[in-house]
């Protein structure tokens, strides 16, 4: 069991702790900080029961904790959950999740109205009965049916970030194989879409028996649908389907194609092959030969390509297309009329311009994150600690920014090897006014302006809201601008196209918050601000160092957007940036 298991069953401990009335606060809180230490440690935990370490060395896990961790990962199961299952049904968790119940209003549910699923509190809701509940009403009821129509939207769908927590230990127990040769993964995976509803796997081996063996019986699978010779489909125990095929070195290429899609490219892919008489399928590309006892007079030829990608587009006239531009945006337009653009890579980045430290809700000091930040060989970066109006992150006002300031500059005289500029995350209050007066703001380097409140607001009232701070002449950089968190909230209402032409109007750069909970704004949204003539910045929100190593999921959304190095404000040397904003 690998750490993002162990902190959803961790999680679903507390959830029902609290639905269950839990009357010591400080249990609840235990488990909820254990989950935090499972989320956020760098090495697996699987792997550290295996090697006998001391689980109680890590932050907030102590003996019961610890106990916990180990027999989930030597059992797969919890007593202490199965104890609590017996008296609280497991399936109320998602019910606390939706907006506008939480923990007791579950448990009310639960008690009043037998409610004890979704499609039960939906059934309840559309008759009425829960607008009758004391304390309830009709806005609350309403709010309920909003929250589990958006919910089905997202069901089935695994966010980018957790997907790869899923898929990064499987590869690595198929490689323990002697069989596999080669293993990959296709689909919106590999194109990196910000969410995917399945795994595909494509591997190589001569001998197909053993894969497919060693594929069944991963611990982590909870039912396995198909194991045949060279097909294979399970479910993983968090639901994620995985399917595996197995081929020959001889149709990788073509295969890889295939199954990476998307279906709109890979129909004018087989489209364009067809007009110069071939044939594309996941098994190579072939001639096609006239034959008149055929369906269409034709019948497959010669082969020509399979075993490389990129032999199977140089067999249609084409480039090898990057799988993030793979989604019939264009690329093969752009590819006839003289190559694909140079899209952003990774080592292109030069600073992260958000990031936290402890004076406001990050886990580091100033000097360990501009130590982490240089050991990533940036140049810059810029420190942006909360403002006051975010009370619950220690948020800052004047006074505790200027300390701040000092003890920057103090660090900045010990460590000349990369540059720290002073910002701040300051918030976007809801009549569109800034959290700090411009005196403070004018002690900083860059200013970042973010909405972390109000996200209910009308549509004209947001959009007013955001044009009147992007106009700021303090402002530099419009932090997550959607306000979206994936699979759990929703974009707020805004014409996002007056406001990045606005911020391109100001030469504000409008940010793609990297991490794989946000990847904030998306693809589309980044191209609407491309055309529009906004800049973007690629940020982490870095609350802690592990967090600096999410700047991948930004570039690889930036990727799918077809942006380049010019398009992205912190690829710039320090004075061309600054001379920008």
């Amino acid at each position: 069991m690998e750490n993002i298991a162990i902190a959803r069953i961790l999680t679903d401990v507390a959830d029902l702790l609290e639905i269950q009335g839990e009357i010591n606060p400080f249990r609840v809180r235990a488990y909820r900080n254990a989950v935090h230490t499972v989320q956020e440690q760098g090495l697996s935990l699987r792997k550290l029961v295996e090697d006998g370490a001391d689980l109680t060395e890590l932050p907030f896990i102590g003996k019961e904790m610890s106990s916990h961790i180990t027999e989930l990962v030597q059992t797969g199961k919890l007593t202490v959950l199965e104890e609590i299952e017996a008296q609280v049904p497991r399936s109320l968790i998602e019910l606390k999740r939706l907006p506008g119940v939480g923990p007791k209003r579950t448990r009310r549910l639960w008690e009043e109205l037998g409610v004890t699923t979704v499609d039960e509190l939906e059934a309840a809701a559309l008759e009425g009965l829960v607008e009758g509940l004391d304390g309830f009403g009709k806005k609350t009821q309403d709010r309920i049916l909003d929250g589990i129509e958006r919910s089905r939207k997202r069901q089935g769908r695994f966010r980018l970030g957790d997907a790869d927590q899923y898929v990064e230990p499987l590869l690595e127990y198929l490689l323990a194989e002697p069989a596999v040769q080669r293993v990959e993964v296709a689909g919106s995976y590999r194109r990196r879409k910000e969410t995917v509803g399945d795994i595909d796997l494509l591997v190589i081996a001569d001998d197909p028996g053993p894969v497919m063996e060693r594929f069944a019986s991963y611990p982590q699978v909870a039912d396995v649908d198909k194991a045949g010779d060279t097909r294979g489909t399970v479910h993983l125990a968090s639901g994620l389907q995985v399917d595996l095929r197995i081929l020959t070195a001889e149709d990788y290429g073509a295969a890889m194609v295939y199954f990476t899609g998307s279906k709109e490219h890979n129909i004018t892919l087989r489209q364009r092959a067809l007009e110069r008489g071939l044939s594309i399928s996941e098994y190579g590309v072939f001639q096609l030969v006239e034959d008149e006892g055929a369906g269409d007079g034709r019948q497959l030829g010669k082969r020509v390509a399979g075993r490389t990608e990129e032999d199977v587009y140089a067999a249609v006239g084409l480039p090898w297309i990057p799988p993030e531009l793979r989604e019939e945006r264009g690329e093969f337009a752009f590819a006839d009329a003289g190559g694909l653009p140079a899209v952003l890579e990774l080592a292109e980045i030069r600073g992260d311009l958000h990031m936290h430290s402890t004076w406001s809700d990050g886990k580091n000091s100033i000097e360990e994150m501009l130590g982490a930040c240089a050991e990533r060989g940036y140049e810059y970066f810029a420190m942006a600690d909360h403002s006051k109006a975010l009370a619950m992150t220690g948020g800052m006002d004047a006074e505790k920014l200027r300390r701040q300031l000092d003890e920057i500059d103090e660090t900045v005289a010990r460590h000349p090897e990369i540059k720290l500029l002073r910002s701040m995350e300051v918030d976007i209050l809801a009549d569109g006014e800034l959290d700090l007066d411009d005196e403070a703001l004018e002690l900083l380097d860059l200013v970042v302006i973010s909405v972390h409140s109000r996200f209910d607001l009308p549509r004209a009232q947001q959009t007013e809201r955001l044009l009147r701070a992007v106009q700021h002449p303090l402002a530099n950089i419009l932090g997550h601008p959607t306000g979206r968190i994936i699979n759990r909230r929703d974009a707020f209402d805004v014409d996002l196209g007056a406001v990045l032409a606005c911020a391109a109007e100001n030469n504000v750069a409008v940010e793609l918050n990297a991490n794989p909970s946000r990847l904030d704004l998306k693809d589309t949204d980044l191209m609407q601000a491309k055309r529009l003539g906004a800049k973007i910045v690629i940020n982490t929100d870095a609350h802690r160092i592990s967090e600096l190593d999410l700047m991948h999921y930004g570039v690889e959304q930036a990727r799918r957007a077809w942006l380049s190095a010019d398009d992205v404000v912190n690829t710039w040397p320090i004075q061309k940036m600054l001379a920008y904003f």
